[in-house]
């Protein structure tokens, strides 16, 4: 009887192991397969940067359709500033909104209060920012947000409104591969005319950070912010996980339709002029509360209508500089020079660019 009880232990033991086998190897063969679909589907190819200021262009017999006008001064000062902002030749009219970033908390290298008061109140103008949709943030609430951007000294020029405090509206997307519709800060619809001030630099999931991402993720509300940075896919922040299963080149597209989908608003981009400022350049977001220390010099204030052209313009600014190289590298590690690839495909603004100084 005891050898009977042992042949059946053993029996049932063995059946138990094969079970187990045989769900470890379904198990194994799952994970291998969403190993290999996730390898593939996040997978992007880097591009290589060119030049695309009009001389080089010629000089290297590229063809190009059209070009865009840069305007640009090495002074950054308020009076450099006005300068650029003059030389667009534009009267901002009605209630103006300006678009910046306030910063995240513990970050220094934002745009500096007194560099741009002067051309805030001249247009009388309205501080404009929408909520964070990343974990840890101190912006990702309302109240906080107002606290930093008061702490930054943003509140002591101009007035301050967090646009998706109410929410958001959806704007449509023409054209987009990604997109069909854009979620952003209901308050937009409050103001008549837009005037971006960015402070270019890094950032560690764009590459850079420039006039499209000011006006794509930053116009965007929370719930738009994660859908831009899923490809439409996810609403609901924050945007970590979604980011994880999101290839980069669909990010970057996003980015840009989102980007034309503001311009498009804002009377086909007849009430919308973009200024960047080039200092205090981290291969980090100003949305990083601790980033990478500055590590390049200073270069200057740009400006034009097309911020596919004066992205494109500082990016060659920063392939130009002998200091340049940790940024170079972010932009080319993240593919970043891809949103201005696709924002051109879409019909969104020139690469093609000519600089006309202000300085003479």
């Amino acid at each position: 009887m005891k050898e009977q009880g042992s042949e059946k232990a053993a029996k049932k033991k063995g059946k138990g192991l094969r079970r187990f086998l045989i769900g470890l190897g379904v198990f194994l063969v799952i994970v291998g397969i969403v190993a290999i679909w996730y390898k593939n589907h996040m997978k992007y190819e880097i591009e290589a940067h060119e030049f695309y200021d009009v001389e080089t262009l010629k000089s290297e017999g590229r063809s190009f359709d059209k070009s865009s006008v840069v305007y640009m001064t090495n002074d950054i000062s308020p009076e450099g500033l006005d300068k650029v902002y003059k030389a667009l030749d534009v009267t901002p009219t009605g209630k103006v909104a300006v678009k910046l970033s306030t910063g995240e908390a513990g970050n220094p290298n934002h745009l500096e209060p007194n560099l741009i008061k002067n051309l805030v109140q001249s247009v009388d103008g309205t501080i404009v920012e929408c909520n964070t949709a990343y974990s840890g943030s101190k912006r990702a609430e309302t109240e906080m947000h107002m606290q930093v951007a008061k702490d930054h000294g943003f509140t002591e020029i101009a007035d301050v409104d967090i646009m998706d405090r109410d929410g958001y509206m959806k704007i449509p997307v023409e054209g987009g591969k990604n997109l069909k519709e854009n979620w952003v800060g209901k308050n937009l619809a409050n103001y008549d005319y837009v005037l971006v001030l960015t402070h270019f630099k890094g950032h560690p999931m764009g590459g850079f950070g420039g006039a499209l991402k000011n006006i794509s993720i930053g116009i965007a509300s929370s719930e738009g912010k994660t859908r831009i940075h899923t490809g439409g896919v996810f609403s609901k922040p924050p945007i970590d996980f979604g980011s994880l299963v999101t290839n980069q080149d669909i990010f970057t597209e996003s980015m840009a339709e989102a980007a034309k989908s503001v311009s498009d608003y804002e009377g086909n981009g007849q009430k919308i002029v973009y200024i960047s400022v080039m200092n205090n350049m981290s291969i980090d977001c100003d949305c990083v509360s601790s980033p990478a220390a500055v590590d390049m010099h200073d270069i200057g204030i740009l400006a034009s209508t097309d911020p596919v052209a004066l992205d494109q313009a500082c990016v060659d600014l920063v392939f130009r500089a002998k200091d340049g190289q940790s940024l170079q590298n972010r932009i080319l590690e993240k593919n970043g020079l891809h949103i201005l690839k696709h924002a051109e495909d879409i019909g969104f603004g020139n690469r093609a660019y000519e600089v006309i100084s202000v300085d003479d």
